[in-house]
């Protein structure tokens, strides 16, 4: 072939390409869409959102026109909601727990004694009476003296109370011979000495029954005991006497009181006034029960 027609040759298939090629792109710009397009997102974006540029100014908050076609698709508003608050936990403390612990106190015990075989209180002072039957008086005064109480037995005698009844009161005269029986003069029981001690502030209290061993128990633990005893610790003879009151009290004629300071096995130890003897604990024991085993203790 000529070389003149080989060029003419291939001009004209070039300018069939070349028309082709405009054509293709015309044909896509129409149909944006096409599976032959290579950009077929962009331009689709780019013709739905033609319609909706314009050229004036986006609302404060809006995109530009220029790039409104670049904003994510609005939800519908059935998924456009409200996000919910993370759920708020109140913790509720634990409770602090006091150990109260409720105790009962343990009981108070005095602690017995353990008898010895004998025992002896001293420091205990003894001063003779003033008068002739003022004994039970005497011996308040120094019994409470060894607990470190100032009695003044003239004082103490005139406060007791008089009757002719020896459990409620001195019988009779107080300067008269000593020996007789009420309703004559006589003296007093431990009752009302008991209750005006505890008037003067000695925690003294009267019994009537008390054992041998109930002494040795208070003399082991330093407690002198005043005892009502017939004469210096004589043999005697209970007698039955109804005071004008009705009650029947057992009497003793040279009823008298006396301070158990100590024993041994045989014998008691008493303070009788400015006198300390001590008999045996038969004799002692024999003449402590006319009256009862009356005595008075701290």
């Amino acid at each position: 072939m000529p070389r003149s027609r080989l060029w003419n040759a291939l001009g004209l298939l070039f300018l069939g390409l070349a028309g082709v090629t405009v054509l293709l792109g015309v044909w896509l710009f129409i149909h944006p869409q096409s599976h032959l397009n290579p950009f077929p997102r962009t331009a689709a974006l780019q013709a739905e959102s033609a319609p909706a540029l314009t050229s004036s100014p986006a609302a404060p908050g809006e995109a530009s026109p220029a790039t409104a076609w670049l904003r994510y698709p609005t939800l519908p508003p059935e998924w456009t909601k409200t996000p919910l608050p993370p759920p708020t936990f109140t913790r509720t403390p634990r409770p602090t727990l006091t150990a109260t612990a409720t105790q009962t106190p343990s009981p108070t015990f005095t602690p017995t004694p353990t008898l010895l075989a004998e025992a002896r209180i001293s420091g205990l002072a003894g001063h003779p009476q003033t008068l002739s039957l003022s004994c039970e008086s005497r011996s308040a005064a120094d019994w409470a003296a060894y607990f470190g109480l100032n009695i003044d037995e003239m004082d103490f005698l005139h406060h007791l109370p008089a009757s002719d009844n020896p459990e409620l009161g001195f019988v009779g005269d107080v300067n008269d011979d000593w020996g007789y029986l009420p309703p004559k003069a006589y003296g007093v029981h431990a009752g009302p000495v008991a209750e005006l001690l505890r008037a003067y502030g000695a925690p003294a209290q009267a019994y009537r029954g008390l054992s041998w061993e109930d002494l040795q128990r208070e003399i082991v633990a330093g407690r002198p005991v005043i005892v009502w005893i017939v004469g210096h610790i004589w043999a005697g003879k209970p007698v039955t006497y109804t005071a004008q009151d009705g009650q029947a009290v057992t009497v003793a004629r040279y009823e008298h009181t006396a301070i158990l300071i100590g024993y041994s096995a045989k014998r008691a130890t008493v303070v009788d006034g400015e006198n300390i003897y001590s008999p045996p604990v038969a004799t002692f024991l024999r003449s402590w029960s006319v009256l009862g085993n009356m005595a008075i203790l701290w």
